[in-house]
């Protein structure tokens, strides 16, 4: 599968999310996607709507936030109409990324979201956690033939099921699910790594991880646990404040964080039993056989003469019990390795 031009499963695919760190600013937007550049990452994502696309003007008790989170005693409007990002900058944010050499894409929130990123040829999308129940948004944006990306925040296994069915009706196997945790900021014991590894196995898809966590924990355990996206919110500087800046990374933490996971997958590498160059230098600081004391020409070796000791300049310890009671067909001076030439019918 590949996202512009970034093969997925040649690594782990690193998406800074815009979302709301953009202060309502263009230029602040602008600088955004080039320190994403900056700090390592593979891909920016926006989020493509407007309030009235994603809820109503509304201050009844329906639309009232207030259920223990940073944004009680705003409407729901109001958090949206803060947070979007105006869709007459998504064009150049496009062309800077591309500049940049950054993969470019988008949440859409409604069916005039998808249109509007067809225009700009956006190479993927991806479904928000709280959208996941919007069969009739996956399946008009799997429609279009690429690359779907689902987070499953408030997602149960039969929404997921029912989510990932709906883009193969529609033709569209090209599908990613992230294991995410809609708290903000997320708490790691509720992260539940384990079950982005059955996501994998029970679904058949790729699947990766949208992170709302503080530091670098769980993306590092993530990759080491297959994750071939990685996607974290990113702002230019804590002080632009808006919505989601408490749990987004900054420059230096995300870049932090992107060097992190890169040195897992170095860590994790290939299955093989062949040993670098390094370690064959190294081996010579194994156990080996040696005689421990003086033993003269026609003396038999013995548990008082011969030892399994470090370095490995002599016989492989397997040979010790073979050794025993054989005959020295030389003097051997004591701290030398042993050798098949210098022991009487010794076969190795």
């Amino acid at each position: 599968m590949e996202i512009g031009n970034f093969n997925i499963g040649s690594r782990a695919f690193i998406i800074a999310e815009l979302s709301a760190n953009h202060g309502h600013d263009k230029s602040i937007a602008i600088e955004t996607v080039r320190a994403a550049k900056k700090a390592g990452a593979d891909a920016i994502k926006l989020q493509t709507y407007r309030p009235d696309t994603i809820t109503i003007d509304c201050d009844n008790e329906y639309f009232q936030i207030n259920d223990g989170t940073q944004w009680d005693g705003r409407t729901l409007y109001d958090l949206y109409e803060e947070a979007h990002l105006p869709w007459e900058w998504h064009a150049e944010l496009f062309e800077v990324a591309k500049n940049e050499g950054l993969v470019c894409f988008s949440s859409p929130f409604d069916k005039t979201a998808v249109d509007f990123l067809e225009e700009l040829n956006t190479p993927a999308y991806k479904i928000a956690s709280f959208e996941i129940q919007d069969i009739p948004l996956i399946e008009y944006a799997a429609s279009k033939g690429k690359p779907i990306i689902m987070s499953t925040g408030i997602a149960t296994e039969e929404d997921i099921q029912l989510a990932v069915d709906t883009c193969r009706n529609a033709g569209n196997e090209e599908i990613i699910l992230l294991k995410c945790t809609s708290s903000y900021p997320a708490p790691i014991d509720l992260a539940n790594l384990r079950t982005m590894v059955d996501m994998k196995e029970r679904f058949g898809v790729e699947v990766g991880l949208s992170d709302h966590t503080l530091g670098n924990t769980v993306p590092i355990v993530a990759t080491s646990l297959g994750a071939r996206v990685i996607e974290k919110h990113f702002i230019l500087n804590k002080s632009i404040g808006g919505p989601d800046a408490d749990f987004s990374l900054d420059l230096e933490e995300f870049s932090s964080m992107v060097k992190a996971v890169r040195e897992a997958e170095k860590a994790l590498g290939e299955v093989t039993y062949e040993l670098s160059e390094k370690v064959q230098k190294n081996k010579k600081f194994a156990r080996s056989l040696f005689a421990v004391k003086d033993i003269k020409k026609g003396e038999r070796f013995s548990e008082d003469n011969v030892r399994s000791i470090r370095p490995g300049y002599g016989l492989h310890p397997v040979n010790f019990n073979k050794i025993i009671g054989k005959i020295a067909l030389k003097n051997i001076e004591k701290g030398s390795p042993l050798h098949e030439q210098e022991i009487k019918d010794f076969e190795i």
